[in-house]
């Protein structure tokens, strides 16, 4: 894997005009995971030891982080992200921080599952920003309190040990531990501020819950369905296309670019496990006059001896812009990936396939499971 670059040191102050002209970023190699910090799954800050400036809840919010020079308050400057106060030393003798000084934020991953990466991004904090930063995570059933997150029996276990970060960059660190977490901890070393965090993995669910839903939607991010890829995404992700409810505006969806050829679009998607699928739905929610035209559904079971054939369960079928079109399968489909193709171009804004997991299926989740400590 490509080595990902390392922005450390101050930006330079703001000098007006576009306040991202000299932002500090690269191309990291694991945002093509979903999003488990994303606010649509549930994620949020439940705690911080310190938010004197600005709130924690920022680290989380959607897009990037706002800029306004001349916005300030009775504490100070407001800043679009999580900035705690200055720390202080013991005394008039050192009036340093201590090497072990540090602020921490609590985050719950809205989809508990393995991270295979995180952005800590210090957007517009050039002179305000941490000298180091850390992240640990652990897993706990439920929905615990931080109170019982911060107990001494809860296991945390580093992901980013202490590492120097720049000021005005996404500061982007790859995570190779095999393991199912439910919260971070977020430290700054030894105070500053943070714009957005964002923790990218695959979404690993509670079999037992599944097991209790019985007929549920198999591709949905939350319940482990994954957008592997998709034939066009110029204007918005295919993974959008399985986040949790409706969508809520056009870029909530997926849209293609307008094609000049005889072909079409498609995306590719591997299901929560091998499931057995009886009904479906194709929303095209705020696509106007831009929806796809048609659209077909397709599925492929790599458990079986065959797993390139496809076998379409919906075929080429007409679509009406802003509508949600629900299908009710004749027979099962058995599978463990599926596939939607739009005619020719345009986009979609959910796919929802329901059904219920084989015993396979079950199976091999339950066993991933208890693999990654679940």
């Amino acid at each position: 894997m490509t080595a990902i670059p390392r922005f450390t040191g101050d930006a330079n102050p703001y000098g007006g005009g576009d306040p991202y002209a000299d932002h500090r970023t690269a191309d990291f190699p694991f945002t093509h995971h979903a999003n488990l910090a994303d606010r649509h799954l549930g994620a949020g800050v439940i705690a911080a030891n310190d938010e004197f400036f600005a709130h924690r809840e920022n680290l989380l919010l959607p897009g990037r982080a706002e800029f306004d020079p001349e916005h300030f308050g009775h504490k100070g400057k407001i800043m679009d992200g999580w900035e705690t106060r200055r720390r202080r030393g013991a005394s008039a003798e050192h009036p340093w921080p201590t090497a072990d000084d540090h602020d921490w934020a609590l985050v719950r991953l809205g989809a508990p599952g393995v991270i295979r990466g995180i952005v800590v991004d210090t957007a517009h904090f050039r002179g305000n920003y941490p000298q180091a930063v850390s992240v640990e995570a652990t897993s706990v059933a439920g929905s615990p309190s931080p109170e019982e997150l911060l107990r001494d029996d809860v296991k945390w276990t580093t992901l980013v040990p202490r590492t120097p970060v720049g000021g005005h960059a996404a500061n982007g660190f790859s995570v190779a531990v095999e393991q199912r977490f439910t919260h971070l901890r977020v430290n700054q070393h030894p105070d500053g501020g943070i714009a957005r965090l964002r923790v990218y993995g695959e979404v690993v669910p509670d079999p037992a819950w599944l097991s209790v839903l019985g007929t549920f939607d198999v591709v949905a991010l939350e319940n482990g369905g994954l957008a592997e890829d998709a034939s066009n995404r110029f204007y918005s992700p295919a993974g959008n296309t399985i986040q949790p409810g409706r969508s809520r505006k056009m870029d909530d969806g997926w849209e293609t670019r307008r094609r000049r050829d005889q072909g079409h679009d498609w995306i590719r998607y591997r299901l929560a496990a091998q499931a057995r699928i009886r009904a479906l739905e194709i929303d095209t929610a705020y696509l106007k006059g831009n929806s796809a035209g048609w659209a077909s559904v397709s599925v492929k079971d790599a458990d079986d001896g065959d797993a390139s054939d496809w076998r379409e369960i919906l075929p080429r079928t007409r679509l009406q812009p802003d509508t949600n079109h629900r299908f009710v399968l004749p027979t099962p489909a058995v599978g463990t990936h599926a596939r939607v193709d739009i005619f020719p171009d345009g986009g979609i804004s959910r796919l929802r396939l329901f059904g219920s997991l084989t015993e396979e299926g079950a199976r091999r989740l339950a066993a991933r499971h208890q693999e990654l400590g679940g």
